[in-house]
């Protein structure tokens, strides 16, 4: 269940607080007493920017934002500091806190109060045992702040019910999540957001020559989908759509090309997180009303060693026509994108940008910090996405995309191959998806961020819906 956000015009007594206050402000007069008050003020001074008070019928909790820091940096700091917030209530088992905004910027208090929903997110579908005894109690976080507006907070529980939405696709295992119900997963959410899905089932991706899609699929037992999503309302500022792309390998066995199981094939159910991202992207879009036409596309299958399999070896035939010499199984998502990217030239778009786990280089190149992109996107629409990455930090790392990379995916026997070799991993594959374009384009590798391993503040652990909070503000801030 998602923690809502709401606003508050007073506080009660009995009301658990989060004070949120600049460097020099004081703390209101009547919150605590003399005693606590000294308290803050001797923690302050020992360089602590966070204060927590058990009056015993409710609890107050201090933060003192750090104005050393850059806007992005600062706002950080908040959702950071929310998640910690929001872990303490839910230990003391809170169910409402009121944020009181005494500070004088205008970002803060919803910074904070995201971080706190978002750290709130549980995945306990699984769970036969203890399900309810482990649920977080808060459920209710209101905000008083002369900066925050209704049309803010909308717009924030449309943003964090979609991370939920994202999230909770990428944590499905896939004895559930199958191609198939991935599909109807995405019509799901377009009935509850308001947009329009059509999934495209085998036949029509045969009829369709999407080589790519359906040479990945030859080792399944489970059918490929190809989900088609769109948003447009009559009052979207953009004749030509954007373009959204996701790969959904709903499991990645490595193919032929096996993966080893330990820190690998085991986690490969989260290889359709640029699928979920883009449905998750769908959602809030659609969800809080934004005055943009969205196109959201996502070829999905698993990828298995089944007695049909692909090849290395093979040469397969895309939907564009062009040839690709197969020389890993494992490189498959890049196939299953190019037949989409080759698909979006019907809308004539205004940009597309596809979202794919599609190499370990882009994770081992910025970790789980960053999403590395590339692309030919113009600099100014770039600049646009790094802001968005700064604000809601999923920071951008972009890689060069010299043309001297082309060299290394060129094939003795096809137009193409599907690895380029041991290095520059991440743009070999960029450079392989660029063969299927021919509009303004942006590649995002999710590798590192999509999936933790172990917690990180309000990211969680396992699926983080990584991305969708980036194309949300990008979105948001155009027009």
């Amino acid at each position: 269940m998602q923690t809502t956000i709401q606003l508050a015009s007073a506080f009660k007594g009995s009301d658990s607080l989060i004070l949120l206050l600049d460097d020099n402000a004081s703390i209101p007069k009547g919150i605590l007493s003399n005693t606590e008050n000294n308290f803050v003020k001797s923690e302050w001074n020992a360089g602590r920017k966070t204060v927590t008070i058990n009056q015993y019928k409710r609890f107050v909790m201090v933060c003192r934002l750090d104005s050393s820091k850059k806007d992005y940096a600062m706002l950080e700091t908040c959702r950071r500091t929310g998640d910690g917030f929001a872990a303490a209530l839910n230990k003391q088992k809170i169910n409402r806190v009121v944020i009181s905004d005494q500070a004088a910027h205008p970002g803060a208090a919803l910074a904070l109060a995201e971080g706190m929903a978002l750290g709130n997110y549980q995945f306990l579908k699984y769970r036969s045992k203890g399900k309810k005894e482990e649920q977080v109690s808060l459920k209710e976080i209101a905000i008083k702040s002369r900066f925050v507006h209704e049309k803010e907070i909308t717009r924030l529980n449309c943003l964090v019910d979609a991370v939920y939405q994202t999230r909770t696709l990428v944590n499905e295992p896939q004895n559930w999540l199958t191609a198939t119900r991935l599909g109807s997963e995405f019509a799901r959410l377009g009935k509850e957001a308001g947009f329009k899905v059509e999934v495209l089932t085998k036949g029509k991706i045969k009829a369709l020559k999407m080589g790519g899609i359906l040479a990945v699929n030859r080792g399944s037992i489970e059918p490929p989908t190809f989900t088609v999503m769109e948003y447009n309302p009559k009052n979207a500022f953009n004749k030509k759509p954007y373009v959204l792309v996701g790969k959904g390998v709903v499991y990645d066995t490595g193919g032929l090309s096996l993966k080893p199981t330990p820190n690998s094939m085991d986690y490969m159910k989260c290889d359709m997180a640029g699928g979920a991202l883009v449905g998750g992207t769908m959602y809030a879009i659609a969800k809080a009303k934004l005055p943009v036409h969205v196109i959201g596309l996502v070829p999905a299958t698993d990828n298995r060693p089944g007695g049909d399999a692909y090849t290395p070896g093979d040469v397969i035939t895309m939907m564009s026509g062009q040839t690709v010499e197969v020389l890993n199984t494992d490189a498959e998502g890049r196939l299953v994108l190019a037949d989409a990217l080759h698909y979006a030239k019907k809308y004539k778009p205004q940009l597309v940008m596809d979202f794919a786990t599609l190499t370990g280089a882009a994770a081992v190149a910025v970790g789980s910090f960053g999403i590395v992109c590339m692309g030919t996107a113009p600099d100014d629409v770039k600049g646009n996405l790094k802001e968005s990455g700064e604000r809601v930090y999923e920071r951008l790392a972009e890689f060069p995309f010299w043309d001297e990379y082309d060299e290394l995916i060129k094939s003795d026997i096809a137009d193409m191959k599907n690895i380029g070799g041991p290095v520059a991993g991440a743009i070999t594959a960029g450079k392989f998806l660029q063969r299927y374009i021919d509009y303004p384009w942006m590649h995002f590798d999710i590798a590192g961020p999509a999936y933790l391993h172990a917690p990180s503040s309000y990211r969680g652990k396992n699926g983080t819906g990584y991305g969708v909070r980036l194309m949300f503000d990008f979105f948001s801030n155009l027009g």
